[in-house]
């Protein structure tokens, strides 16, 4: 890597991009995410059915258009978009023009009907779906030294740590609104590249919906120290900006928000869509057999997207573009929580 031998100090925004997705980052590695870490979309095939789902319902939403747009956001090796296609119903399917968003290479036996880019397409009208694509927007972290005031944190290529200048500007503007610094040693992440990575996102929804599925938290229920780390192999490590090991923290959702957002857990949103992880009657086990084995393994995969304390914890973010609200709420349901006191960053 370019900074390799020099040791240099960077702030962890400048460093993570680098570790991240530099020529020889994490991200362009041949075995992908899922060779590191796993996601809902690996954990069920239920997770992209309930996305089909969702899709369905913002076709239902917008009157059925002519081509609808589904958009997988940090795609991976497409096996999300693959999985939503194959959940559709024929009649909606034959009207889905399907992208997948990365930065990798077109992986080899994708349906040819996806289109791979390396960004959104422009003015769509569907949905755009980003799992867990903002926890890895590099961001600046930021510590309140001795004196209480947040100042940058540095780190070199082998991880170690030191603090900078104060942070300031835009930046120290974001803390004080949606992180402020409690005291010494306190930590957090400037979620600011976030946000308007999220909103370039959502402009490119001319009619639809965007979502963005992400570990997050609210300004009420922040972690103290913040929440960066690293994953290798499946396993929690340091972050340490070499390439190695996939760097993420945390996203604050409620800032990311635009007007008219919707925040909701991911099992309110998956019960909504009919993953809810019911056990099957136990009559069925001696009336159906081999159908009662089918429903206890669907009902033991929802129950893991759904399980509080893991997947069920993370969160959705849910914005409208273009639909009534009316509307809307009459194809996705009423479980959809308005963000409370929203204010432009």
């Amino acid at each position: 890597m370019a900074h390799e031998a020099s040791g240099e100090w960077r702030g962890w925004r400048a460093a993570a991009e680098e570790a991240l997705y530099g020529k020889r980052g994490f991200y362009r590695r041949a075995e992908g995410p899922a060779g590191h870490f796993r996601t809902s979309v690996h954990a069920s095939p239920l997770f992209a059915v309930a996305v089909a789902r969702l899709l369905c319902r913002v076709d239902e939403a917008l009157g059925r258009p002519a081509e609808l747009a589904f958009v997988d956001m940090a795609a991976g090796r497409g096996e999300l978009v693959a999985r939503v296609l194959g959940a559709l119903p024929p009649d909606v399917a034959a009207r889905v023009q399907a992208y997948a968003v990365e930065i990798t290479g077109r992986p080899e036996g994708l349906d040819p009907g996806i289109e791979w880019l390396g960004e959104p397409p422009k003015r769509i009208t569907g949905l755009l779906f980003a799992n867990e694509w903002l926890d890895n927007v590099p961001v600046e972290v930021a510590e309140a030294g001795p004196d209480g005031v947040p100042r940058r944190v540095l780190v070199r290529q082998d991880g170690s740590e030191r603090l900078g200048e104060p942070v300031t500007g835009a930046e120290a503007h974001w803390l004080e609104r949606w992180w402020p610094l409690s005291g010494e040693g306190a930590r957090a992440e400037i979620g600011l590249p976030r946000d308007t990575a999220w909103a370039d996102a959502v402009a490119t929804v001319g009619r639809g919906l965007a979502v963005a599925v992400d570990y997050g938290h609210r300004a009420d229920a922040r972690p103290p120290f913040g929440s960066l780390t690293g994953f290798r192999s499946g396993r929690e490590t340091a972050p340490v900006p070499d390439g190695s090991c996939d760097i993420t923290a945390h996203v604050a959702l409620d800032a990311c928000a635009l007007p008219g957002a919707r925040l909701l857990t991911q099992r309110t949103a998956l019960r909504a869509l009919g993953i809810t992880g019911a056990r099957p009657p136990l009559s069925l086990a001696s009336t159906n057999p081999t159908a009662y084995v089918h429903a206890l393994a669907h009902a033991g995969a929802a129950a893991e997207l759904t399980a509080p304390g893991g997947l069920g914890d993370f969160g959705w973010l849910l914005q409208p573009v273009g639909i009534a609200d009316a509307r809307l709420g009459d194809a996705l349901g009423d479980l959809f929580v308005d963000v409370a006191d929203h204010e432009e960053h």
